[in-house]
């Protein structure tokens, strides 16, 4: 099962192009494969299909993970990036479910420690990039330090890193350079990069937030922080159009998926994932002649046993 291309091409950015995320849909994908709503208009057949596909990718990815492992040769980063709510930790949950956790590892970056802000901004993601053979997911990453402080400049205070005028465009002009030379970096080391923003519509996050608080088995899922960062939703929508203008490279290029059915949500970011792996044309290991003549031997003796 293979995300049809048209697909893969629509949510991509092109490099050097905008993202243009206010022309983009929060609900779907204009080359649809999922097929028409039901007469009824709910989307249960549409719901299915996703379900079906996403199943399918799990299963390829966890092949492609033994794969990956198995050749050492390459390794994934993942990076997730979202507006609160946009549901993050489900598509991990969901995306991931077939994967050996011997090979992946989840990070989540949160507010920066004491010991993080005495180092550049990206010191602390590259503590925890993947070693070849493994799969990483960023949970949020070093984006966050061209979002939320771009938003918060007075977050920099506490760097070493601020100009002492203050954040001007120049500022964060270099910063989206470093990403990209960081990047470009790792992907000569290696390290595929796949990128993603979930794209939630700002209704759609109010009806998450709500079902936070209307439900008590999710009210522990509910911070105070996420009505204080909806305030200042449009500040966000622009940095986030700009960061992801600036930093969706031929080498790692961001992909913008509709985040507000999460069905087809965890369908395309599976999609997404799935096709990058294809495109290492990873195969089993090529046991050599001695080896083989050891698998032999080994064999012998064990149907020797008595």
């Amino acid at each position: 099962m293979r995300l049809n291309k048209e697909v893969l091409g629509e949510m991509r950015i092109e490099p050097g192009g905008p993202a243009k995320l206010d022309e983009r849909s929060t609900k779907r994908v204009v080359s649809d494969w999922l097929g028409p709503r039901d007469h009824d208009g709910k989307d249960k057949q549409r719901k299915k299909v996703a379900e079906e596909d996403l199943r399918e990718f799990v299963d390829e990815l966890s092949s492609a993970q033994e794969l990956l492992w198995a050749n050492g040769s390459y390794s994934l980063l993942i990076v997730l990036q979202a507006m609160d709510a946009a549901g993050k930790d489900g598509t991990i949950k969901h995306v991931m479910s077939g994967v050996n956790p011997q090979g992946c590892r989840v990070e989540s970056f949160k507010q920066p420690s004491a010991v993080e802000l005495g180092h550049d901004f990206l010191w602390r993601c590259s503590k925890a990039l993947p070693e070849l053979g493994a799969i990483s997911m960023f949970n949020r990453s070093y984006y966050e330090d061209v979002l939320v402080t771009r938003v918060h400049p007075d977050l920099l205070a506490k760097t070493h890193e601020v100009p002492t005028t203050g954040p001007d465009e120049r500022f964060w002009k270099n910063r989206y350079d470093d990403i990209n030379a960081f990047e470009h970096h790792l992907h000569r080391s290696r390290t595929r990069i796949v990128k993603v923003f979930l794209h939630v519509s700002k209704e759609e996050q109010k009806n998450r937030l709500l079902s936070r608080l209307d439900d008590p088995a999710k009210n522990w899922k509910f911070s105070v922080a996420d009505l204080a960062e909806r305030q200042h939703w449009d500040e966000y929508q622009s940095a986030y159009e700009e960061a992801l203008s600036a930093t969706s490279t031929t080498w790692a290029p961001w992909y913008v998926v509709p985040a507000d059915h999460k069905y087809a949500l965890r369908a395309l970011v599976g999609g997404i994932i799935v096709d990058v792996i294809d495109q290492l044309g990873l195969k089993a290991p090529v046991v050599s002649g001695d080896s083989m003549e050891a698998l032999g031997i080994a064999r012998d003796e064990l149907l020797a046993e008595t």
